[in-house]
């Protein structure tokens, strides 16, 4: 409970900040549909437009305030339209549907799985090549930092377009996209994990006349763990970001990107911002799980997890 406690606090700050938001966002929109809708009630008799007049601007306002939280086209959806959107389009829809949340999340979930596991196993592999090789920690090690200064959004249409001018389309440059974004969190976390055994330890494996092989898989690999857990966690949130932003340029047709363009090129924010929890919801569904792995795993090894 008291874990669960400072979340749930945190998210009724949020939900109080963004009802509260939803009114100065959206009154000028209100204000003028109802001008061109002509809803303000005039008077018929001099004692109703005495009575009316103390009153009537306050009952004017709150109207207005009101139609704020119903708009079919606000600049900021209010969490009950945005949830309204989110069942039907999650649990009323048939699954294969273009109009279904589950089939779209599936299409950016099947390259986001495909990318992670080529950007953790690359991680993986270079980690220990950097460990284990003094030219490659003092020549890939700086190249991978400053791999990722360069902006994704600028980078995911350059990939896009290289390998479909060789053919390769779909799945594959999204995945290639993902990959990008989660390899650089497993690499730091694998070098670092890689790296933390102390002097002593290290000396004990050399007094028992241990091989390079026997110090990685008894001591470097499981002193690693943890810290490959928590990289993986970054990573896999990376990488779904990586997988949403290469469905932006390339005006796909399915996925968590292509549902926020079909919200923004129709003018339906209510759409986009449903795909956006969407989105958000999968990330922490997906760390959840990785989660669940880090202690489970840890807890065989006769570990805590932090």
């Amino acid at each position: 409970m008291r874990s669960v406690l400072p979340i749930l606090t945190v998210v009724a700050a949020i939900m109080a900040f963004w009802v509260l938001a939803v009114i100065p966002m959206n009154m000028h929109l209100t204000a003028d549909q109802a001008q061109r809708e002509d809803i303000a009630v005039s008077p018929a008799t001099p004692a109703e437009r005495q009575a009316y007049s103390g009153m009537g601007l306050t009952l004017q306002n709150l109207g207005l305030i009101s139609r704020t939280y119903t708009l079919e086209r606000p600049r900021l959806p209010s969490p009950h339209q945005v949830g309204a959107e989110m069942w039907d389009t999650i649990f009323e829809k048939r699954i294969t549907s273009r109009r279904s949340l589950v089939y779209h999340g599936w299409v950016t979930l099947s390259a986001t799985l495909v990318g992670f596991a080529i950007g953790t196993g690359l991680g993986i592999l270079l980690a220990v090549g950097i460990v284990y090789n003094r030219a490659m920690d003092m020549s890939v090690m700086p190249w991978a930092i400053a791999s990722q200064t360069i902006p994704i959004l600028a980078l995911a249409p350059m990939i896009i377009v290289m390998l479909g001018a060789i053919g390769v389309q779909g799945l594959l440059p999204k995945a290639v996209i993902s990959a990008y974004l989660s390899f650089f969190p497993v690499v730091v976390g694998m070098v670092k994990g890689l790296r933390s055994p102390d002097g002593m330890q290290l000396d004990l494996l050399r007094t028992y006349s241990a091989s390079a092989v026997q110090g990685f898989w008894k001591l470097r690999l499981p002193a690693s763990v943890p810290y490959l857990f928590a990289s993986l966690k970054i990573g896999i949130s990376a990488s779904l970001v990586g997988a949403i932003v290469a469905e932006l340029p390339t005006g796909a047709r399915a996925g968590f990107g292509a549902r926020m363009l079909v919200g923004d090129q129709y003018g339906q924010p209510i759409v986009t911002w449903a795909a956006l929890f969407a989105a958000a919801i999968t990330a922490a569904a997906l760390v959840g799980l990785f989660s669940f792995l880090e202690r489970l795993t840890l807890r065989r090894m006769g570990m805590q997890a932090a």
